[in-house]
C-alpha cells in the first residue's frame, strides 16, 4: 500500500518513540538495525522525518541522535505519512482515478469506501505513542525478524 520507505518511516518512527528521549538520542545504526532497513535508506527516511523537526528531532555531534520529543509521541501517525508525502494515499482512489466519486465511481468504489475510512480513522485517531506502547507489551513486532525468546 506504501512505499517501501513510508513502510521504514513508519517502524523507524516507532521504534524511536520507544527508546528514545532527550537524554537518550538514538543513532542512524540503532535505528537501522531495530527496523531491518540498510543504514543509508534509513539515513534518507530520517532526512525526511526530521526536516523542521516534523516528526522527529536530531541533534548533530557526539552526543547527538535522533528521539521523539512528549509533544511529538502524541502527534497522529498520520504526520508520519505526511512528512513522507503520502498522506494521499488513505484519501484516493483505490484504482488510481483522479475523478472517482459518488457520481462517477470507479469499480471498486463502494468496497473500498468503507476501508478507506477505517485506514483514515487509523492513521487520524492512533498516536505514535500509542503504536509505540503495543510495541512494549510484546504483542507486535516492527521488524521481519522472529523474536528470540530465552527460557
Amino acid at each position: 500500500m506504501f512505499s517501501k520507505a513510508t513502510e521504514y518511516a513508519l517502524r523507524a518512527t516507532i521504534f524511536i518513540a520507544q527508546k528514545s528521549s532527550i537524554n537518550n538520542k538514538l543513532s542512524i545504526e540503532e535505528i537501522s538495525k531495530a527496523i531491518d532497513s540498510p543504514p543509508s535508506f534509513t539515513a534518507k527516511i530520517l532526512q525526511n522525518l526530521t526536516k523542521n523537526n516534523q516528526v522527529i528531532s536530531s541533534v548533530r555531534g557526539p552526543n547527538g541522535g535522533f528521539y521523539l520529543t512528549d509533544e511529538a509521541k502524541k502527534m497522529p501517525a498520520r504526520l508520519i505519512l505526511v512528512a513522507m508525502g503520502e498522506s494521499e494515499i488513505l484519501e484516493k482512489c483505490v484504482m488510481g482515478l483522479k475523478l472517482c466519486s459518488e457520481t462517477q465511481p470507479c469499480p471498486m468504489h463502494e468496497q473500498y469506501k468503507s476501508i478507506k475510512q477505517a485506514l483514515l480513522k487509523l492513521f487520524v485517531a492512533t498516536s505514535i505513542e500509542q503504536l509505540a506502547a503495543e510495541i512494549k507489551d510484546g504483542v507486535v513486532f516492527i521488524n521481519n525478524k522472529m523474536p528470540i525468546f530465552k527460557y
